[in-house]
């Protein structure tokens, strides 16, 4: 049986995550208090529902129990976002990822339990930043505090050369874990491939040695 979502909260944020995985074909419960941001989604999503996610009875009636993911994007209050998912985890939710407004707000729901806390506007500013430093950086994914992923574009320093001759791991301490070029997708690249001209490369590695290789980018 297909997964099924609920989004609580349809802020821009809650309202492209309901319209994504709405358009990707899974079932979507759409919740939020404002009567016009659910008539907005009303064509949009599997179902639309005003209601007060703080109201556990509202909560249980509405079956938020049955669903595998509930995502709680609350925008600016903070208090709700935390008494709706301590009420999501009470009434038996398993998956309850909550959009944070900064790290205090996510180490609080992590202690509470959240399966995952998710900073969309921190990250969206990280990987801006990353691509004002070297436009060949086209996505920057955070992994723990110190490790992320970076999609680079291969460029001048990477066109034309195997893994083995560009030795990232030696001399950078990352590895490539992929290589995505006109053809598909390399996911386990070997020593001896080639990286050709605009192919991109998914590369891990410590943040201190990505930011070496994004300076050779």
């Amino acid at each position: 049986m297909s997964k099924q979502f609920a989004v609580i909260g349809l802020g821009r944020f809650g309202g492209s995550v309901a319209k994504t995985l709405h358009d990707m074909g899974y079932e979507v419960l759409a919740m939020d208090r404002d009567p016009q941001r659910v008539q907005d989604y009303a064509q949009i999503v599997t179902h639309a529902v005003e209601a007060d996610s703080t109201d556990e009875k509202a909560l249980r009636a509405l079956g938020i129990r049955n669903f595998d993911v509930v995502v709680v994007s609350i925008g600016e209050d903070i208090q709700s976002s935390i008494m709706t998912t301590l009420i999501l985890l009470e009434i038996g939710v398993e998956k309850v990822v909550v959009k944070a407004k900064n790290d205090l707000h996510g180490k609080v729901l992590y202690k509470i339990g959240a399966y995952k806390v998710v900073y969309p506007e921190r990250d969206m500013g990280v990987r801006l930043v990353h691509n004002l430093i070297s436009p060949n950086i086209l996505d920057y994914i955070e992994l723990a505090d110190d490790y992320s992923i970076i999609e680079v574009s291969a460029g001048d320093f990477f066109a034309g050369k195997s893994l083995e001759q560009l030795d990232i791991r030696a001399k950078y301490g990352c590895n490539v874990m992929a290589i995505k070029s006109k053809d598909g997708i390399n996911i386990a690249p070997l020593a001896h491939d080639v990286i050709h001209a605009k192919d991109i490369l998914v590369v891990i590695g410590h943040n201190n040695d990505l930011k070496k290789l994004e300076e050779k980018a």
